[in-house]
C-alpha cells in the first residue's frame, strides 16, 4: 500500500512513513494512491453485521497489504469500544451521535486508531516519537486520552490561550505522564502554523521524530469513515436519496465521509456546514479559496481560517472543482443562529451541542431546497462538552456525565508559550 503527497503524486510512501512523518516533506497530505470500492453484495450485508464487522470489512479493505488479518482486527477492536448510535429526531432526519467514547467527542475514534496503529508501527524501534497535536477543542482531548500512557511516545498540544472551553481544556491539561499542554498566545491557526513549521525545519526532524495526530495526519483521518458506513447501513431502507450534513472547521470529517463515498457508499449528497469561518461554504458558492483569519464563535472547535484538509477534498474528486461543488454544499451560520436552532430542536425533545447545531441546520435548509431526501447530521460533541453555552441557550441546567465531570477535578498543568516559531522550536530543542 502506498500514499502519495496531495503536492505531488509521484512522491508515494509506505504506511509507516506516512503515519510516522505525518505530514509530508513538501507539505502536502498524504492520500492512499488506490481507493478500493467494496462490492455490492457486501454493502448490502452490513446492515446485519455489527460495528465491529463493518469495521473488519472496511479497514481490511484499506489496509490489507500493509497489514496482517489479526492486525487489522486487534485495530478494529482497540477503536470501536463505544456505539455511535443513530438516534431519529424528526422525520427524515437523523442525528449520528458521534460522542459516547473516552472524552465524548467524535475524534475519539480516530486518536484511538492512530495510537494503536503508531504503537503498532513503533512496536520494534528504540526511538521515542514526539506527536505535536494543534487543537481549537476536542482534538487535544481526543489525542491526549488516546495516546495517555503509550509507551515511546510523548505528547505535545499546543491551544490557544483563552479560546478553548474550560472543560475542553481540563480533558488535556490535567494529564500529565506523557502529555504536555501548551498555552499559545494567539488564535488555532498560530497554533496549527507553528506545528507545520516544526515538521518542515530541518533541525528539527535531524534531532526528533516528530509526527502529527491532527486529522492531516492519515491515520487520524481514514477510521472516520468507519461511522458513516455504520449509519448508512441503520437507516430506513426506501426510495429517498441520502445526504449526509457535517459540521465543519478542518474539513478532515466531510473529507472521511467523501472517502466512504468514493469506497462504494451510495451518499447521494453532503452538506458541509460552518460557523462564520465560512472559507469553504464561500468557495463552494462561487468563490475562489482564499484564508482567512480565525473568528471566535459559540462552536469554536470550528474556529478555523484556513482548513487544513481541503487539499483531501479535492484529491478525493481528482482535482476536479465542479465535481467537489456538485457533491458538496456548503452553508455557513452565525452564533444567533445557531442558538436558535438548539432552542427550536430542544423543544422537540433532543438536545444539540452548538456544532451538531450548525450541522442540523445545514441539513434542513438543504433538504428544504431538495426534495425527496432522508438526512443524518452528525452530532459530534457531548452536548456537556459546552455546557456554558449550552445552559444560556437553553436556559436549563445541564448534569455532566460522569466521565467529564470527573475532568473537572483535576489540577490544570500548563507551559506558556508566545506564537513565535523560533520559540516554539527552542522548546523543543530544549527536549
Amino acid at each position: 500500500m502506498k500514499f502519495y503527497s496531495t503536492n505531488n503524486f509521484n512522491h508515494q510512501v509506505g504506511l509507516a512513513e506516512a503515519v510516522i512523518k505525518g505530514l509530508a516533506p513538501d507539505q502536502g497530505l498524504y492520500m492512499p494512491t488506490e481507493i478500493p470500492v467494496l462490492s455490492q453484495e457486501l454493502l448490502d450485508k452490513f446492515p446485519e453485521m455489527t460495528f465491529r464487522k463493518i469495521g473488519y470489512e472496511v479497514i481490511g479493505a484499506l489496509f490489507s497489504t500493509a497489514l496482517s488479518e489479526a492486525q487489522i482486527n486487534e485495530l478494529v477492536d482497540h477503536t470501536l469500544t463505544f456505539d455511535a448510535p443513530l438516534v431519529q429526531v424528526e422525520e427524515d432526519v437523523y442525528s449520528l451521535e458521534l460522542f459516547h467514547g473516552s472524552t465524548l467527542a467524535f475524534k475519539d475514534f480516530g486518536a484511538r486508531f492512530c495510537s494503536k496503529l503508531m504503537s503498532m508501527l513503533m512496536e520494534k524501534s528504540d526511538r521515542k516519537v514526539r506527536v505535536l497535536v494543534a487543537t481549537s477543542g476536542d482534538t487535544g482531548s481526543a489525542v491526549a486520552n488516546g495516546f495517555l500512557g503509550v509507551d515511546g511516545v510523548e505528547v505535545i498540544i499546543l491551544f490557544p490561550k483563552g479560546k478553548v472551553s474550560e472543560l475542553q481544556e481540563k480533558q488535556f491539561t490535567t494529564l500529565g505522564q506523557n502529555i504536555t499542554a501548551l498555552e499559545v498566545d494567539g488564535v488555532f491557526d498560530d497554533c496549527q502554523k507553528m506545528v507545520k513549521e516544526a515538521f518542515l525545519d530541518t533541525e528539527l526532524n535531524e534531532k526528533l521524530l516528530l509526527t502529527s495526530a491532527n486529522s492531516i495526519n492519515v491515520a487520524r483521518w481514514i477510521p472516520q469513515c468507519l461511522y458513516y458506513f455504520y449509519a448508512f447501513s441503520r437507516l430506513p431502507k426506501n426510495d429517498r436519496k441520502v445526504a449526509f450534513a457535517v459540521p465543519s472547521g478542518n474539513f478532515g470529517n466531510i473529507a472521511a465521509g467523501i472517502l466512504a463515498q468514493r469506497m462504494g457508499l451510495p451518499i447521494e449528497q453532503f452538506v458541509a456546514a460552518t460557523n462564520v469561518n465560512k472559507v469553504v461554504p464561500d468557495y463552494l458558492n462561487g468563490a475562489d479559496f482564499q484564508a482567512m483569519s480565525s473568528i471566535a464563535t459559540l462552536s469554536n472547535s470550528m474556529d478555523v481560517g484556513n482548513p487544513s484538509n481541503f487539499p483531501r477534498l479535492l484529491a478525493l474528486y481528482g482535482g476536479d472543482e465542479q465535481d467537489l461543488k456538485d457533491n458538496v454544499k456548503g452553508y455557513f451560520y452565525t452564533d444567533e443562529e445557531t442558538v436558535e436552532v438548539m432552542q427550536q430542536v430542544h423543544e422537540s425533545g433532543y438536545t444539540l451541542d452548538p456544532h451538531g447545531a450548525v450541522g442540523y441546520r445545514g441539513l434542513k435548509e438543504f433538504m428544504a431546497e431538495n426534495s425527496n431526501f432522508q438526512g443524518v447530521f452528525l452530532e459530534t460533541a457531548h452536548p456537556g462538552k459546552f455546557r456554558e453555552t449550552v445552559e444560556k441557550a437553553l436556559d436549563l441546567k445541564l448534569t455532566l456525565p460522569e466521565r467529564l465531570a470527573a475532568f473537572m477535578d483535576g489540577k490544570k498543568k500548563v507551559e506558556s508559550m508566545g506564537n513565535d516559531f523560533e520559540e516554539f522550536k527552542g522548546y523543543l530543542k530544549s527536549l
